[in-house]
């Protein structure tokens, strides 16, 4: 066989995140499992991204326990996991001990790949759990986030890859969260990299604008080492192009995959039913299997599109649907073109719509933008212009130094807060990340009976 493509599965994190905002349960992952880690994989991705969050908010699950349940069950495959660097996998700045204390547990609990990156592509928000990740022995992948600018381009992504490699990444990832790496750039792109960079490289894109599948083959022919895929029942649309028509195509190609063709096939018989399943009980929305070709054109990921959608909603100004698509790119540049990821993609999108709504640029300004200008998030790919950071937060002081720097350490009092609630490092942690979901539910599996409403019997005298 050929030169070797190793494949990311995408199915128990990315794919139901962006089909059924991450739903599936425990319970569902588990049958399958043993299959999965039988499938040749190079990787699972399992956890990171918005599971953690979802497990508390919508499936009383604890985030812990269903990755120590699929480490369990997953004796032979890497199980990967995506961290959003100092923000791990909440949408703040956290202190420095909680980010290595997450890092240590995460690998403690079974994690063995994090891919980890800033929304910013800014490197000093990624050092506390780079050197964490290597600390605790886990396989360090950097991301470059990708997006279009003026300054976006191939040379700035072949010396930030330089630079992350430089830090330690073990392997780099190209992070297309919008679906906007067309197979031109992305054939362009691999190849600077491969020819600057020792370590291997991985693309993950989005099938949203219906170019997905061509960017992974321009890709692997440009010398990309691992691509991210979904099994074919929840793949496509805002999810990742489809694990078996992908394999298929290059096993024809003289690639060699790796993969079990009819393991696979177990289990996408297994997703089948659970995706009929999502559809009846109206999580599955039909939306999110369209394809929309205006992400290439307006560079806006298609949750956000749906996000400003609802924000005119409510105004009651969807008719202006068109103006705040053109406000977006204006915002971003003046802005400093930060890649429009979360949770950047919804300040943008916020200070755009209302720009339009209120007749007056930079009349309403939500607090986060002024963070942002602050430089409360980190460095902007490009210094934002005198005027505008006037005009947004006047002559208040600009941070130049990196924002955890500012953060004190907080290991040690939120153990206190929690006092008798927290058994565990993790739950302590799910506290640091989650306070508002993470007391009510701790205290749930201390008394059971916890949130049943107390009945008041009238005592008749």
């Amino acid at each position: 066989m050929g030169k070797k493509v190793k494949f990311v599965d995408t199915t128990l994190r990315d794919a139901h995140q962006s089909l059924i905002a991450t739903r599936m349960t425990t319970a569902q992952m588990v049958p399958i499992l043993r299959v999965m880690d039988q499938g040749g994989y190079h990787a699972l991705e399992v956890w990171g991204g918005a599971t953690f969050d979802a497990c508390l908010r919508y499936l009383n699950e604890d985030p812990w326990e269903r990755l120590r349940i699929i480490r369990s069950h997953v004796k032979h495959t890497k199980l990967q996991m995506l961290l959003r660097g100092q923000n791990l996998l909440g949408y703040k700045h956290y202190p420095d001990d909680v980010v290595e204390s997450f890092i240590q547990k995460s690998i403690e609990n079974g994690i063995d790949v994090v891919r980890v990156f800033d929304a910013l592509n800014d490197v000093a928000n990624l050092t506390t759990s780079m050197n964490a990740i290597k600390k605790y022995g886990g396989h360090c992948q950097a991301c470059i986030c990708y997006t279009i600018s003026e300054v976006h381009t191939i040379p700035y992504y072949t010396s930030l890859a330089k630079e992350l490699e430089g830090m330690g990444a073990d392997s780099l990832a190209i992070k297309d969260m919008a679906g906007i790496l067309t197979p031109e750039m992305a054939y362009r792109l691999v190849k600077s990299l491969k020819e600057n960079i020792q370590i291997p490289v991985e693309v993950h894109t989005h099938a949203t604008s219906g170019i997905a599948e061509m960017t992974y083959l321009m890709a692997v022919q440009a010398g990309a080492d691992i691509i991210d895929t979904a099994i074919s029942p929840l793949a496509g649309g805002t999810s990742q192009p489809s694990t078996e028509s992908i394999a298929i195509v290059l096993q024809e190609m003289g690639y060699d995959t790796g993969l079990d063709m009819e393991k696979l096939k177990e289990v996408a018989e297994y997703f089948r039913p659970l995706k009929e399943n999502f559809r009846q009980q109206g999580l599955l929305n039909p939306k999110v299997m369209d394809i929309d070709p205006n992400t290439l054109l307006y560079q806006v990921p298609g949750g956000m599109l749906s996000n400003l959608l609802s924000q005119l909603k409510e105004a009651k100004q969807e008719k202006r649907f068109h103006e705040v698509l053109q406000e977006v790119p204006r915002v971003r540049a003046e802005l400093g073109y930060p890649p429009l990821v979360t949770p950047m993609s919804q300040m943008v999108g916020t200070q755009a719509v209302m720009n339009v709504i209120s007749g007056e640029r930079y009349k309403l300004i939500p607090k986060e933008i002024k963070d942002y200008v602050k430089g409360l998030y980190g460095k902007s790919p490009v210094p934002i212009s005198e005027s505008i950071r006037k005009k947004i937060i006047g002559n208040e002081p600009v941070v130049t130094q990196r924002p955890a720097d500012l953060i004190p350490s907080a290991m040690e009092s939120l153990k206190e807060e929690l006092g008798d609630l927290a058994s565990s490092t993790e739950d302590i942690l799910m506290y640091a990340l989650f306070p508002t979901l993470a007391k009510p539910f701790l205290q749930k599996r201390k008394d059971p009976f916890y949130d049943v409403p107390v009945q008041y019997v009238q005592v008749i005298m």
